[in-house]
């Protein structure tokens, strides 16, 4: 695991386009605004490009691939073609499976189970339905945090770009696997839950 996943607070930015079709992110150390990590959707066959201009796009695959500044692998968050809800593959920076999100039916504001590489139930995304607000909860304790950021009037009513940020609790050890798929979770609340 990189070591840049030990850090406890990180800011998220989407990359402002007009007429965008994939979802590029950069992730900044929010007390000296230094880009960290680039989260990039770089392979995106034709039609996933059409129908991301649709009322489909919550529908479309994605693979973004999650980078330092210089090019080495952190993390990659992926899914197929979703239906009625998502499976959303997290691979380490070995391309080795570190855990699935399993979004869960009829959930207000939007949840998701966390596993680990067997399947097995590490800890649950919740949403508030009333706003941008996320945790990571396993059983009463919460692991992390994710809130939306504002990012300005004209931003905010002209773009689909959102900025979030990302705090993690001391309850999660440095070096735990379980550090990318918090990372990961924030690609996944954007392009599952808020490109709807």
């Amino acid at each position: 695991m990189h070591d840049v996943l030990n850090k406890n607070l990180f800011l998220v930015k989407e990359h402002v386009g007009v007429f965008k079709a994939a979802n590029n992110y950069d992730v900044h150390d929010p007390e000296n605004g230094e880009i960290i990590m680039h989260c990039r959707e770089e392979h995106l066959n034709p039609l996933t490009k059409v129908l991301r201009f649709t009322k489909y796009k919550a529908m479309t695959p994605f693979d973004v691939r999650v980078t330092t500044p210089d090019g080495r692998p952190v993390v990659r968050v992926s899914r197929g073609w979703a239906w009625l809800r998502s499976r959303v593959v997290v691979h380490d920076d070995r391309d080795e499976h570190v855990g699935t999100f399993r979004q869960r039916l009829l959930s207000v504001g939007g949840a998701f189970d966390v596993l680990g590489p067997n399947d097995e139930v590490l800890c649950n995304l919740q949403g508030k339905w009333t706003g941008w607000e996320f945790r990571f909860m396993a059983g009463d304790t919460e692991l992390a945090r994710v809130t939306k950021k504002w990012a300005g009037l004209g931003k905010e009513f002209l773009t689909s770009a959102d900025n979030y940020i990302l705090e993690i609790s001391d309850e999660v050890p440095p070096d735990s696997r379980l550090r990318q798929l918090i990372l990961a979770a924030v690609m996944c609340i954007d392009m599952v839950l808020k490109e709807a």
